[in-house]
């Protein structure tokens, strides 16, 4: 059987991250992607966070534009904030560029290859993969294994630690148009990044939207926490397009693709790593569930999925899982399950949603500390934020 010392499934920034950054290290690098090419399209609205670029060592070619302002809209008005600039691309750049990057540091990444299952063979784990070029079935050893296949990754049978029973009520049923004016659009468009929170008036459920513009086009797209057939979801996404055309481009002929898959916005998985096997990614389930944002996250895990092989390769551990789930639960567990239980309290009754921007805008500091990694706060910053959170949490309860 053929062996590798680092096996990475999923090319996206988790796994992709995660190849690049071990291979830099001289560790024998094996990918599994199951698209025949690293980025196929995706819905995802691509934003990145600021700074993303050098903080992973990524061209800034990849970036389409610098917003410099996000709006949260509700159904009673818009709210504004200053981000940045942050910036958007596409997954097919990010995750190709990602990938030929770690192609350059010696990592192989076998596309159309599908992830099967694993079985441990003493101190190493055994993958097993279909290889749908030429149809065979193939398996290959290693001493570490980072699973990063997205929303897609279905865990429960592959190890029972890795069980998340709340797995499948995090799931969001997603659909995007790419839209392609034929003209610009209003100006401001183009330096807004737009997040829309509804209850659907077509069938009562909550939604979450967005308009995030690129280069050449307009990410439009939504996600609603529930299975939704494909008529309807079009209907809803149909129904957004219209208020989002008659603000920004109306009276501009436009040509639309079209995307649409699973995401995840729950709590983050209860096990992300055992016997050298670790999850990393939206296979994690490292998703804030206010915004949807998760590449920041997902790269991040990459990168600790990297150094904890690394400290196997150099013999300082004999197994990768432990070091590196502390690693990712110290970066953003507290954050993320405290964001999906703000979540559910604010569906409960929307009226909140307007309750917390609103804080959210009168109160700069208060916004701009939430767009931080909690692990950078000073004990005083950690006491303005609890005084907002309580402040927030009583109005909540009076609405």
């Amino acid at each position: 059987m053929e062996s590798t010392e680092f096996l990475v499934v999923g090319c996206g920034p988790a796994g992709g991250t995660a190849a690049r950054e071990a291979a830099r290290r001289g560790i024998a690098t094996v990918v599994l992607e199951r698209d025949p090419i690293v980025g196929a399209k995706r819905v995802c609205a691509a934003g990145l966070r600021p700074g993303f670029c050098e903080e992973f060592d990524l061209p800034r070619s990849i970036v389409h534009l610098d917003p410099s302002t996000i709006t949260l809209t509700t159904v009673k008005r818009t709210y504004a904030f200053k981000v940045g600039p942050s910036h958007t691309t596409t997954r097919e750049e990010l995750d190709g560029t990602i990938g030929a990057l770690a192609r350059g540091e010696g990592a192989e990444i076998r596309t159309s290859t599908l992830f099967r299952g694993l079985r441990r063979d003493g101190d190493q784990v055994v993958v097993e993969y279909a290889d749908m070029k030429e149809g065979t079935r193939k398996a290959i050893r290693a001493r570490s294994v980072f699973l990063a296949q997205g929303s897609s990754a279905r865990l429960d049978d592959v190890e029972p630690r890795f069980r998340h029973p709340a797995w499948a009520d995090g799931l969001i049923t997603c659909f995007q148009y790419r839209v392609y004016p034929e003209r610009p659009a209003a100006e401001r468009t183009y330096d807004t990044l737009e997040m829309h929170y509804y209850v659907s008036p077509l069938s009562g459920r909550n939604v979450i939207a967005w308009m995030f513009p690129k280069r050449d086009h307009l990410a439009i797209g939504l996600g609603i926490q529930a299975k939704v057939a494909g008529a309807a979801l079009r209907a809803e996404l149909d129904a957004f397009l219209v208020t989002v055309r008659q603000r920004l481009f109306a009276g501009i002929p436009y040509t639309v693709r079209e995307e649409g898959n699973l995401l995840y916005g729950g709590l983050p998985r209860v096990t992300i790593g055992a016997d050298n096997v670790m999850v990393g990614g939206t296979a994690a389930g490292l998703v804030d569930a206010t915004t949807g944002e998760g590449i920041h996250e997902a790269a991040t895990s990459g990168r600790y999925a990297a150094e904890a092989a690394a400290t196997v390769h150099a013999g300082g551990a004999r197994d990768a899982a432990p070091g590196y789930a502390r690693a990712v639960r110290r970066a953003f567990y507290g954050r993320l399950r405290h964001r999906a239980r703000l979540m559910t309290v604010l569906e409960r009754k929307p009226v909140r949603f307007d309750i917390l921007f609103r804080q959210l805008e009168e109160t700069p500091r208060f916004a701009a500390l939430l767009q931080r990694d909690r692990n950078d706060f000073t004990p005083l910053e950690w006491l303005y934020l609890y005084a907002q959170a309580a402040k927030f949490g009583l109005s909540a309860l009076r609405a």
